[in-house]
């Protein structure tokens, strides 16, 4: 079927959603032969545009070309041959509501400068005032000299504050520059290059904001801080942004076009941080600048281009910007004419003349019903007498070229909202584009056709189109309050963390103090009233690689209780083997009675002899009982208090091993051997031990916090004898319990400390330890919430309960490789609805306190080792730390500052850290055959 089929042509004439308002002969007095001559008037227009008319796998092509572009533009590598620049804005944050205050603004980037005065309140209702009074710009100006333009800006400032009786009140300014800027920090911007027929001289290269200020300067009645320099995009983002906290992207469709919109900063290679989000000023004009549009722009495209002030450059702006679709209409009608296709072949000195059509014009042609009078009108005052026929075709054109700006605006914003999903990792997006411009007001279709072709184009987003109201300047005194709001918010956030952050100085004196500690606790006359208890554990041996046989181990320390059997093998092929079973403590067996909490342990043994098909076996048992407790010997231990939200009664002052022993008795079942009482920290250190004979010490960093080590015995007062080493369980976490570490403590450990089971106790732990750190956030969350720094200064109803933030979410919430959006996920399901901005600051909270956990547990550890140290009588110490507990294990960066701290604090000792196996469950059995093979031969299971 050829071209001229009446079939074909309908196709392509109303295909690729082209939609003409095509008026009824009667309207015009046309009988059906002029009907027939208008039709084929129309294909004569479609020989010329049929390169115009975008379909649908187009407009996807084109947007996926945009994505790459965006990719290659935020790369550091790639930057710099990208043709669409992606320029970092440093607009970090949306308005989130509670702004206030009074703004200057100034506006260039069109034919007239704009000077603005913009009232923020937040009383009561957000709300916006503007006042402002527009400036001609001569083209002396916008063609002429860096001093003239800026000069001319200062002298437009000075008189519209004298309007305003402004002078001499010192006031915040935001500074809209509608150009390509390169900006290093909010108030500091390189011109790349001018655009929109603006060619001041040496401007090209330097820095704006500077070049303002120093024309301000030269006013003695200008007495301004420029705070930020703003592109129009971005200001029209920010305007609608504080209307709608969900507006993310800005477009402006006028005399230039751009867009921007939020950016993760971990995709932003230009930028260090990978926090929080920015805007993105993408610079989309030049967009095929580099040949990428070849293959779309049409011989009128380069015709335009070639006469244009700035030839192959901005060439998807030519495309799309009311400032060229006018002229590229004038060319497709100047040619047309000449071939005789229309006004009868006459060429008119209006179709002649660059700049003759303008966008007003073909916004009025365009017009649903008086569209065709219209056109007849315009091109009769154009001289060009046309007839019905020619008004008809004239309109066509106008439709295309309209048309197909819209198509293309559409494809690269869909590309930007494609990438605003992805980065989110949601199936659906619902957002809002800020969007301001003539072509997008005035014209009577563009907008319709945009957000048509745009929702067809990505149907898995939901997109609302925001009309912005004095978006380039009114969002310039936006981004400059947000800017003031956020300097204002560090400051208080500093003043919060500040006391979190522990200098050397004071990391040494808490070592100094742990050391003197450790001292009290050894020496019998200041034992009973030290706060390190430093009990003896009357593990006197360490594996040496001979134990061998079966043994039970019970692991208590927790809300969960377990059972295991472990079967050591000596020799060239030593192993341990374990098999366990777990089993929860509830809450009320946990705060019950000592009866109950012992009765329920043995239930548990009982279910798991029985799982494992060993019930009539007497095997020799060590007990991982994980809280402080005196020994007079490995197998008795008499507890001092519970930790770890045990409450049990009638224990405290009791030797558990006795209470296990009437418990068995009681269930009448089976008999064990009860051989040790172990400490999981005494197990910690064991179960390295095993593996390295260097290891001397263990630590335990996780629900509790405590440390163990080898002490040499002419050392330990309270036990009698000389000779050899026993292994001290120094239970540090009541470090500070007489006030020596008060000065360290804040407002939030007391209230942590006061809301918990043992107000007064265990103070060292409650600042180290993960069963405390997550609610020290929370009380950090709600402090800052109640000063309206967080969660718009609303306080959740799960955000009040203790306990609800676990300190496993600060590991997640930390970790290096989560993005802000799975951490606004976290705070979701903890009932916390976050913006981006709320999560950074929640973020740091996290850091600030876990980090000092990690410093204050390295300045005990430092300690330690120092002691060590000098028991040897060694100038240099290589040692082994046996490590378990999940702070240590699964906090992103706690064993890094760990480490790093004993390294600051004890440099004359290389301490190696090694993470223990199971050492409460494996490390119990250890010492069990340890003091088996000790007690000899005859003993051995």
């Amino acid at each position: 079927m050829g071209w001229g089929s009446p079939l074909v042509s309908s196709r392509v004439l109303w295909g690729s959603s082209v939609l003409l308002a095509s008026p009824s002969s009667a309207s015009w007095g046309l009988s059906l032969p002029s009907s027939v001559f208008v039709f084929s008037s129309w294909l004569g227009v479609d020989r010329y545009l049929y390169h115009m008319r975008l379909s649908d796998d187009v407009l996807l092509d084109v947007m996926a070309r945009f994505q790459a572009e965006m990719v290659k533009g935020l790369g550091r590598d790639t930057n710099p041959t990208a043709a669409v620049k992606m320029l970092p804005s440093f607009v970090r944050s949306l308005p989130d509501g509670s702004e206030k205050g009074d703004f200057l603004a100034v506006d260039l980037g069109g034919s007239q400068f704009r000077a603005l005065q913009v009232k923020v309140s937040d009383v009561g209702k957000q709300s916006t005032q503007l006042e402002s009074k527009f400036y001609p710009t001569p083209k002396e100006v916008f063609q002429g000299s860096r001093a003239e333009l800026f000069g001319y800006v200062a002298d437009c400032l000075l008189d519209f504050m004298e309007s305003k009786n402004l002078e001499h009140k010192k006031l915040p300014l935001g500074f809209t520059f509608s150009f390509p800027c390169r900006q290093t920090k909010l108030e500091e911007g390189v011109l790349l290059n001018w655009t929109k027929h603006f060619k001041v001289r040496g401007v090209q290269g330097t820095d704006v904001v500077s070049s303002l200020r120093k024309a301000l300067k030269k006013h003695k009645g200008i007495d301004v801080d420029v705070l930020a320099l703003v592109n129009d995009t971005v200001g029209t983002m920010m305007t609608c942004g504080y209307d709608d906290q969900r507006c993310e992207v800005g477009l402006i469709i006028g005399t230039g076009t751009n867009a921007c919109y939020m950016e993760e900063m971990r995709h932003i290679d230009l930028v260090e941080g990978d926090e929080g989000r920015m805007c993105i000023n993408t610079e989309w004009g030049a967009f095929g600048d580099d040949g990428a549009l070849d293959d779309l722009r049409t011989e009128f495209d380069r015709e335009l281009d070639l006469g244009s002030l700035n030839p192959g450059k901005q060439l998807f702006e030519k495309m799309i910007s009311s400032l060229h679709l006018g002229e590229l209409v004038r060319l497709i009608l100047l040619k047309m004419t000449k071939e005789g296709l229309l006004f009868n072949g006459k060429v008119s000195t209006a179709l002649c003349t660059k700049g003759k059509i303008e966008m007003r014009h073909m916004a009025a042609m365009e017009k649903y019903k008086e569209g065709l009078s219209n056109t007849k009108e315009i091109l009769t005052e154009l001289n060009l007498f046309p007839s019905e026929e020619d008004c008809i075709a004239v309109q066509h054109v106008c439709t295309i070229v309209s048309f197909r700006s819209a198509n293309l605006c559409a494809a690269a914003l869909a590309a930007i909202l494609t990438r605003l999903r992805e980065n989110k990792k949601v199936l659906r997006l619902r957002t809002t584009v800020g969007i301001d411009g003539t072509l997008y007001k005035t014209h009577p279709q563009y907008a319709k056709r945009l957000h048509k072709v745009v929702r067809r184009l990505v149907p898995n987003c939901d997109v609302r189109f925001l009309l912005s109201t004095n978006g380039s300047a009114r969002g310039a005194a936006m981004v400059t309050a947000v800017a003031r709001r956020l300097a204002a918010q560090r400051k208080e956030i500093d003043a919060v963390l500040e006391p979190f952050l522990l200098s050397p100085e004071t990391l040494r004196e808490v070592k100094n103090k742990m050391r003197t500690e450790l001292e009290y606790g050894l020496k019998r006359e200041t034992q009973g009233s030290a706060t390190v208890k430093m009990l003896p554990t009357y593990v006197c041996g360490t594996p040496d690689g001979t134990e061998k046989g079966k043994f039970l181990a019970l692991d208590l320390g927790g809300t969960n209780f377990r059972v295991l059997l472990v079967k050591i093998r000596s020799g060239r092929r030593k192993s341990v083997r374990m098999y366990n079973k777990i089993f929860a403590i509830p809450l009320e067996i946990m705060q019950g009675t000592g009866e109950e909490l012992f009765d329920h342990i043995v239930h548990c043994i009982a279910d798991f002899l029985e799982y494992m098909g060993i019930k009539g076996a007497r095997l020799p048992l060590g007990f991982t009982f994980s809280f402080p407790c005196k020994q007079a010997s490995i197998d008795k231990g008499t507890l001092v208090g519970w930790t770890k939200g045990f409450k049990a009664t009638d224990c405290e002052g009791e030797d558990v091993v006795d209470m296990l022993r009437e418990a068995i008795k009681r269930r009448n079942e089976f008999d064990l051997d009860i051989v040790a009482v172990v400490n999981d920290t005494v197990g910690t250190m064991m179960t390295c031990g095993y593996e390295d004979p260097n290891c001397e010490i263990g630590l335990i960093a996780g629900t509790g916090s405590n440390v163990c080590y080898m002490e040499d015995m002419k050392n330990i007062e309270i036990v009698e004898g000389n000779e050899g080493k026993m292994c001290i369980n120094t239970e540090w976490g009541g470090f500070g319990d007489n006030g020596c570490i008060d000065n360290i403590r804040t407002e939030y450990d007391k209230e942590v400390d006061e809301g918990s089971l043992n107000p007064g106790k265990q103070r060292y732990e409650k600042m180290t330890s993960g069963m405390y750190l997550g609610e020290i956030v929370r009380q950090i969350l709600i402090d800052l919430t109640k000063r309206g720094l967080l969660f718009r200064g609303q306080i959740s109803e799960s955000l009040r309960k203790r306990g609800i933030f676990e300190t496993k979410f600060l590991s997640q919430i930390e970790s290096d490789r989560l993005a802000l959006l799975q951490v606004r996920q976290i705070l979701q399901q903890l009932g916390l609805d976050s913006t981006c901005e709320d999560s950074i600051i929640v973020k740091e909270v996290c850091g600030a306190v876990s980090r000092r956990a990690a410093q204050l547990c390295g300045a005990g550890l430092a300690a330690i080792v120092e002691k060590k140290r000098e028991n040897r009588g060694v100038e240099h110490l290589q040692i082994t730390v046996g490590v378990d507990g999940t702070l240590y294990k699964l906090h992103p960066h706690f064993s890094r500052v760990l480490q790093e701290t004993v390294k600051e604090l004890a440099p004359w000792c290389d301490v190696t850290f090694m993470l223990s196996e199971d050492g409460s469950g494996k490390g119990a059995a250890l010492i069990t055959a340890v003091a088996k093979r000790l007690l000899g031969p005859a003993n051995a299971p």
